[in-house]
């Protein structure tokens, strides 16, 4: 049965209709259904790339969509006029938030001016960068010592000791699947080795199978190799980001729970005055979203150029964006009175 096309034509004639075919998905492997239902919220298919507006809705095109989830720079104003003696944490996502996403993960620099503003965004409050690549990597990438660190997205987390040094004691709660991700890690390297264009990348806590450079006709052919390792690793699972497949263990712990985690470190957690100021363009980003959705307090900022559904309650539209609305962070805090915000160590 094709099931993508059922669906397909089930959501038009009402989205609550498709819990009535949610029992035919449990057969399907883990990977095959998330592209099934992706492609039926109208997100991108796992493997295509592509990420079509949902249908039916108010999502048909970005002008639209900026009605729901405004800019940050031209609410930048609205955004900060409570904020002024407000202790703001800044959360910075790396690709496709610090930096544009590109062919080669290897060459994924941020530029000096990005630099600059996020070193100058760390003088004035404190600053982690959650990415999912490994920790050590994203280090090299940002070339910055005044921020904290978190890779895989969240599960190596470098957190200050108790001089809130930044180079402080190291947090991973997945320590004990390491010698299982490098298993994983060889299998995915050949099985990939004879697919064109496939990359699989060792982020420590996770691993990344980048298809970017693969051919339309070998997609398919690559998903079922990821899906025959995966098979044996069942404490595993697989999410997908642009052009990549992410492997990485079952446990509850996420970028929220590693914002979470840096507030309490850094000793700005459960106190009304905090306030969570996270920017990431990733699906792996929604889950700090929640976190300040639930919370009731913070500031969600999603990067995207194209509609999607979101946790967020700003958009800015890439990292140029990105960059003018951390220069304009780093004014608004030197313009207004001495901060009671501390920021991070070793400028």
């Amino acid at each position: 049965m094709n099931f993508s096309l059922l669906f397909s034509h089930v959501l038009l004639k009402g989205k609550s209709l498709l819990l009535i075919f949610l029992p035919f998905t449990f057969g399907l492997p883990a990977l095959r259904r998330t592209v099934l239902w992706r492609s039926i919220m109208g997100l991108s298919g796992l493997l295509s790339g592509h990420r079509n507006s949902v249908q039916g809705s108010d999502f048909h095109n970005y002008t639209s969509w900026l009605k729901q989830y405004p800019s940050g720079l031209e609410s930048f104003e609205s955004i900060m006029k409570e904020l002024p003696r407000k202790k703001i944490v800044v959360f910075l996502d790396y690709d496709g938030t610090l930096s544009p996403i590109v062919d080669d993960p290897d060459r994924a620099f941020m530029s000096p001016e990005m630099r600059e503003a996020v070193r100058e965004v760390a003088k004035c409050f404190p600053t982690a960068i959650i990415s999912g690549r490994s920790r050590e990597k994203v280090k090299e990438f940002v070339k910055l010592r005044n921020l904290h660190y978190a890779g895989s997205h969240g599960l190596d987390i470098m957190a200050p000791n108790s001089d809130n040094e930044a180079n402080g004691v190291s947090y991973q709660p997945a320590k004990k699947f390491l010698p299982e991700i490098q298993q994983i890690k060889r299998a995915l390297e050949e099985e990939s080795r004879k697919i064109e264009g496939a990359l699989v990348e060792d982020n420590t806590f996770c691993v990344s199978v980048h298809f970017r450079h693969v051919h339309e006709r070998e997609l398919a052919k690559l998903e079922k190799k990821v899906e025959t390792v995966m098979e044996k690793y069942p404490d595993f699972h697989v999410t997908q980001g642009k052009k990549v497949m992410e492997i990485r263990p079952t446990i509850n712990w996420n970028k929220g729970h590693a914002m979470e985690y840096y507030l309490h470190t850094l000793g700005h957690n459960d106190t009304d005055d905090v306030v969570p100021l996270y920017i990431g363009d990733d699906q792996t980003d929604e889950d700090a979203f929640k976190v300040i959705q639930r919370k009731g307090q913070g500031i969600a900022i999603l990067v995207a150029s194209i509609p999607k559904h979101t946790n967020a309650s700003y958009s800015l539209k890439d990292p140029s964006e990105v960059l003018a609305f951390l220069l304009r962070l780093a004014r608004w805090r030197n313009s207004t009175s001495p901060s009671i915000t501390t920021p991070s160590p070793n400028i």
